[in-house]
This record gives C-alpha cells, sequence and structure tokens, in this order.
C-alpha cells in the first residue's frame, strides 16, 4: 500500500480510502477495456481461457468444480463446464443470500433464474462449499501474484474464507484485465491460479493442501 506523507494523510482510515478509490478508478477502466472487446473476441478468447483450464492439472480427477454463470461479458465457461461434468465430476454454481454466497448443483439442464443485479442463478438446494475441489471465479481484475478486484459487494471474498485449505482457487478473465497489481485490503483473499486467454500464472500466494 503506498504511503501517504503529511500531517493530514488520515492514518489506517486514509489508507483505506485511498485502496477504495484506487480499486474504484481500476473497475472503471478495466470494465472500459472489457466492454470494447466484440462478440467475436470475447468468443474466441473464452474458447481460448477454457481450453487453458481444462489442461490444468489440477482439473485432473476431481470431483467437484465450483463455477459460475457468466454476467456483463465475462469469460463464458458453458463449454468448460459441459467438459468437466462428462469427466465425471459435479458442477456447482453461486446463488446471491443475503451478504453471501450459496453453492447448487447445476447440470447443463438445470433451470437458471435471473437472481442478484440480474446474474443467472441456480434453483435448488444449498450444498456445502468444503466438498469443493476446486473453484473457478470471475472477476473484474485480476493480477499475477493472485490478486482479484470483485464487483464490490465482498460475496466472493467471503465464500474464500470458508472453503477447505486443500481447495484450489481459480481466477479467470480475459487478457486486458490482467494488470502488474490489484489494490487489496485486509479481506481480499488471494488466488492459486489467473488463467486467461493468452497465459496461466501461478501465483503461490497461499501453501495448498492435498485433500
Amino acid at each position: 500500500m503506498e504511503a501517504q506523507g503529511g500531517p493530514h494523510a488520515g492514518g489506517a482510515d486514509g489508507d483505506v480510502a485511498l485502496t477504495r478509490a484506487r480499486k474504484s478508478a481500476l473497475r472503471r477502466a478495466i470494465r472500459l477495456a472489457r466492454d470494447q472487446l466484440s462478440a467475436t473476441d470475447r468468443a474466441v478468447a473464452s474458447a481460448a481461457a477454457e481450453e487453458r483450464l481444462w489442461r490444468l492439472p489440477e482439473l485432473r480427477s476431481v470431483r467437484t468444480v465450483g463455477l459460475y454463470a457468466a454476467h456483463r461479458g465475462e469469460v463464458d465457461l458453458t463449454g468448460f463446464a459441459d467438459r468437466v461434468r462428462a469427466a465425471g465430476a459435479r458442477t456447482l454454481l453461486p446463488r446471491v443470500v443475503g451478504d453471501d454466497l450459496d453453492l447448487v448443483a447445476s447440470t447443463s439442464t438445470s433451470p437458471l433464474v435471473a437472481g442478484f443485479r440480474g446474474i443467472a442463478e441456480p434453483t435448488g438446494p444449498s450444498v456445502d462449499p468444503e466438498q469443493l475441489d476446486v473453484i473457478v471465479v470471475p472477476g473484474v481484475a485480476f493480477d499475477p501474484n493472485g490478486g482479484r478486484l470483485g464487483q464490490g459487494g465482498g460475496h466472493y471474498d467471503r465464500l474464500l474464507a470458508r472453503l477447505q485449505p486443500h481447495t484450489v482457487r481459480i481466477g479467470v478473465s480475459f487478457a486486458c484485465q490482467l494488470v502488474p497489481s490489484v489494490p487489496r485490503e485486509d479481506h481480499d483473499l488471494p488466488l492459486d491460479l489467473v488463467v486467461t486467454d493468452r497465459g496461466t500464472y501461478r501465483t503461490g500466494a497461499r501453501p495448498v493442501e492435498e485433500g
């Protein structure tokens, strides 16, 4: 975090305010860059990111994978979800419940309904997130060290905090969403891998225990 000199710096409160201001500015910039991708570019890049995900050794022999329903131009993982299910794994999708995210089992024919902020959400009973072997999360911006900038609600940060230590956390985005460093606060939890259509980054941000 950048130091703020001078007698009116505001201490810790000033640092937090600065970090949040930097987050807001980065969100605006990255959303603009992502929105400039054409539908064709987005489809091609989504397919490339899906292929990189599929080749990860962390995806071999997994039983339960957390995914998401793409919203507002995010990387579309529909094809990846089908491949994971065809390989025998169960896929879970998130559902906003108050300030938290629940996870619900979802298949290619499971109904999705418009939920929080219009995001497609599954219906059905909740599944304990401790069952996850791998979770793939979206975001507005990522960095190669595992930093993630979300939409600002903190839902994924609270979900990540509930996972077992062995659960592999993967962020996925378009290459234009990767930045050198994402501003972080204490509650922002790092990811183990960041995957884009152009590269895969193993962050080493935390030790991953065997499940």
